[in-house]
């Protein structure tokens, strides 16, 4: 089998709640997200989507995306999308980093093995370890009373796991946490994610003040080293996110005993091949994840459901379903949140059939010769 044509189309996903806030004072409104088919000469197209979070969130960017492919597209064409581990070879030696605009492209690529063997990518991942995946909830970041009251409304929606974004000004996050925290029921989960916001002097003086909260802390400063100081200052339970690039940080953060849990997102690390690498030595390892990604539609949603889905119950802390947080149906047969869980579709790749409708015109596109 042989890739013939790759194309990419530019979708913009609006939020229901008309704005996302994290840390630094940063929003986003309208999600840019950019979808890969990938077509073959054995008549099956891959599907894969990548969504940064903006553009301060991580080292990528929208528009970066797009730039990115019609950089290595050209060299991709009458590669085989099956040989997955040569292909990421390939894409690493004509292009250096950038693992988010590789990403689409190894989904799109496990999206053609699975319709080429007629098998579900959890199935392909390592086989149903569990039905239903347990979401977690981002709450954004608005004023303590705000936050807190939206707490009944999502569990309401069957979420139990809900995630503060806080890494503001320190007074007014310890006033977020302990407003969010007196909501939580028994079984409940509480994160407080500061997305690198705070200063060490800062996430020092939140972990004591919240010390006696059922709260878990995730990725409170820029740098990994930074973080690993505020980890060896509080008892609480620690989540790693933006400073876990790949293998060489995960392996880092495993012996150091940095963290109890890491968010592994997929574009982050290069796609499904190498998320499911980090996956298998976290199982390995004993460390639990949230499975998830920077962003993304109904082709994102479904990415994560077959890897959360393929990995045992006890290592999922929670994973996303991006998709109901925002009003665009992008393509049918994605996943849908059903009291506070989901699943992966057990038909043959990811299970979704893009909208040709909705993706429009292809904004890049590469083909070979006919």
């Amino acid at each position: 089998m042989k890739i013939t044509a790759i194309r990419a189309y530019q979708v913009d996903l609006p939020l229901k709640e008309g704005r996302y806030n994290w840390s630094n004072d940063n929003f986003v409104e309208v999600f840019d997200s950019t979808v890969v088919a990938i077509e073959t000469d054995a008549g099956l197209t891959g599907y894969g989507e990548c969504c940064p979070l903006g553009s301060a969130y991580l080292p990528a960017y929208a528009a970066g995306v797009r730039s990115g492919l019609a950089e290595i597209a050209p060299q991709l064409i009458d590669r085989d999308p099956t040989d997955l581990g040569p292909l990421n070879r390939h894409m690493d030696s004509i292009l250096r980093g950038h693992p988010y605009i590789k990403a689409p492209i190894d989904i799109a690529c496990w999206d053609i093995l699975g319709k080429a063997t007629g098998m579900p990518l959890h199935r392909l991942l390592g086989g149903a370890e569990q039905d239903d995946v347990k979401l977690y909830r981002a709450i954004s970041q608005q004023s303590p009373q705000e936050m807190a009251a939206k707490v009944s409304g999502y569990r309401g929606e069957g979420y139990t796991k809900f995630q503060l974004k806080v890494g503001g000004d320190a007074d007014t996050d310890i006033e977020r946490i302990r407003h969010c925290a007196r909501e939580m029921q028994t079984g409940d989960i509480l994160v407080a994610d500061a997305n690198t916001g705070w200063t060490m002097h800062e996430a020092a003086r939140v972990v004591t003040a919240v010390r006696d909260i059922d709260v878990y802390i995730e990725q409170p400063c820029p740098t990994y080293e930074e973080c690993l100081s505020v980890r060896r200052r509080t008892p609480l339970p620690f989540v790693l996110d933006e400073v876990i690039f790949g293998m060489d940080t995960l392996l880092r953060a495993l012996a150091d005993g940095a963290m109890d849990i890491i968010n592994l997102k997929i574009s982050k690390v290069g796609g499904l091949t190498r998320a499911r690498a980090i996956r298998d030595v976290c199982v390995a390892s004993g460390i639990p994840m949230t499975i998830e990604d920077t962003w993304g539609g109904d082709i994102v949603t479904a990415t994560i459901a077959h890897l959360a889905r393929s990995t045992p119950e006890e290592f999922v802390f929670s994973a996303t379903d991006f998709n109901s947080y925002g009003t665009q149906e992008i393509a049918r047969g994605a996943p849908q949140r059903i009291d506070g869980c989901m699943t992966a579709s057990d038909e043959p790749g990811l299970g979704v059939d893009p909208i040709a409708d909705v993706l429009g015109d292809p904004v890049f596109e590469c083909q070979g010769p006919a």
